[in-house]
């Protein structure tokens, strides 16, 4: 219907209250349970190092969860797109080091830190700034070095029992038991057949890759006109005779069903109900150690050398891996899946400074928002806001109801099963970068993965791609060929 003069406002405009956008950013048509299982697919990251920080710094499991979720929360209403809440992976390693680790105080100076960087580099409008000097095959190069490490590890998490407290293997795990390669293995064979090669989106010879086909609204279309085209061929009423059956239009109405059931399934979130059981019957005594009520909040003391240790061991290698993954990575790959809902480094490293500025005072974990866990998230199903509210009012009621005595029933947790949501969040981080055809990008980005990965440093790795991406320009300049091909 044409609008009518002096009456513009389309039916997809921006709702016109503050209220009414963040409803549109979290709003759903179907797709619930989608959505929850969705929630869960940054928890093979999230899980282990929040373990590893509460049994060896003391961390207080309580507190963390109260403020990543209300992190979550915030973060769904405003960015309407499952971004993620992720540890600082930098100084959660720093941290739990073998032999020297972190206290509290000095893990919050490092998450203090780094987050007044990230927050003055967004305020100020920088963050826009170094995006765009990026290039892509830049940016392609630290997240395929980020999938391949998530990758790696959830191999070993399936195939090497783990000790969080020095975040090393310590032997093969049994084939058997409750916690064994079997159960991870059978995980693994069940998230496939329920969720195939991931995504939702057409490849390129089936039409534009940027098209986002994961609305209900999109689906439900597609299946009805599906539906339309072949019900003649099943009536008899064109094709193959009056009164007739086309067996193979059967078959295919009939596999398309079956195949659309099996969409349904929240693949992560039955995972993970599955790990919770497990966990309570690995140790059964742990529910009776549960005790109601929040952990009491209290301000941190940080010493000057608190501030000192916490910013050159921590903060220091941190801020680049923050800048690079947490918000250049997270706002590509977040552009890239959902290109109605654009992202700014801006906005993202706004939100990383000002949310740690709030909870690090009180002893929360520092996070992020990184690309792997968008990835992951985005790979069982999450599409809108909603997943991660979903997954930030869970954690703020177990934190308030359960406080830190849930950490020991979450040590029970199958780490198999944690290998398996994290297998699948890597793969899904990597195949991001497929769109790196040309000679030069397909060169810079391995040339970033693997300096990233043989010096186990993003910041390396960026720093070797610069340097051969500008070279490379330079040559071609100078002999006047392009690496097209």
């Amino acid at each position: 219907m044409a609008t009518a003069p002096g009456n513009e406002e389309s039916s997809d405009s921006p709702p016109p209250t503050i209220l009414g956008r963040l409803w549109s950013n979290v709003k759903v048509k179907g797709g619930l349970w989608q959505e929850s299982s969705g929630a869960l697919g940054d928890v093979g990251t999230f899980l282990p190092i929040v373990l590893a920080l509460a049994l060896v710094n003391g961390l207080d499991l309580g507190t963390t969860l109260i403020f990543t979720g209300l992190y979550n929360i915030i973060t769904g209403l405003l960015f309407g797109v499952p971004m993620p809440v992720q540890p600082m992976k930098s100084i959660a390693a720093v941290a739990i080091a073998e032999g020297d680790p972190l206290t509290v105080p000095q893990i919050m100076a490092a998450g203090l830190s780094t987050a007044t960087v990230l927050a003055l580099l967004g305020i100020t409008g920088l963050m826009s700034a170094v995006n765009r000097l990026v290039p892509l095959s830049v940016v392609r190069g630290i997240q395929l070095s980020q999938g391949l490490s998530f990758g790696s590890t959830a191999v070993k998490y399936i195939l090497k029992k783990q000790d969080f407290k020095t975040s090393k293997s310590v032997g093969p795990r049994p084939w058997l038991g409750l916690d064994g390669i079997i159960l991870a293995l059978s995980a693994l064979l069940f998230v496939v057949l329920v969720t195939g090669a991931g995504g939702g989106k057409p490849t390129a010879e089936h039409g534009n890759p940027n098209d986002e086909l994961d609305d209900d609204d999109d689906a439900r279309d597609q299946e009805t006109g599906r539906a339309e085209q072949q019900q003649p061929l099943l009536t008899g009423g064109t094709g193959v005779g009056e009164g007739r059956t086309n067996p193979s239009s059967a078959i295919t109405m009939t596999t398309t069903s079956w195949a659309n059931r099996i969409k349904l399934i929240p693949s992560a979130l039955v995972v993970f109900l599955v790990g919770v059981g497990i966990a309570i019957l690995r140790s059964p005594e742990t529910m009776r150690n549960l005790h109601w009520g929040p952990s009491p909040f209290s301000l941190v003391s940080i010493s000057w050398e608190d501030w000192k240790i916490g910013f050159f061991r921590a903060a220091v290698p941190q801020i680049p891996l923050s800048v690079l993954n947490s918000v250049i990575a997270v706002c590509k790959l977040s552009n890239d899946l959902f290109p109605s809902k654009e992202v700014t480094p801006m906005a993202v490293s706004s939100s990383v400074g000002l949310l740690n500025l709030c909870g690090c005072w009180f002893g929360a974990m520092p996070v992020c928002h990184g690309a792997g866990g968008l990835a992951g998230q985005y790979r069982f199903g999450a599409r809108k806001g909603l997943s991660v509210v979903i997954l930030g009012i869970a954690k703020l009621l177990l934190g308030l109801l359960l406080g830190s005595s849930l950490l020991r029933l979450l040590a029970q947790f199958p780490t198999g099963l944690l290998g398996v949501l994290l297998l699948f969040s890597g793969a899904e981080l990597a195949m991001a970068c497929r769109d790196q055809n040309s000679r030069l990008d397909a060169f810079v980005m391995l040339v970033v993965t693997i300096v990233s990965q043989g010096a186990s440093s993003a910041a390396y790795g960026f720093v070797c791609g610069l340097i051969f991406y500008f070279l490379v320009k330079v040559h071609e300049r100078a002999v006047g060929w392009e690496s097209s091909s």
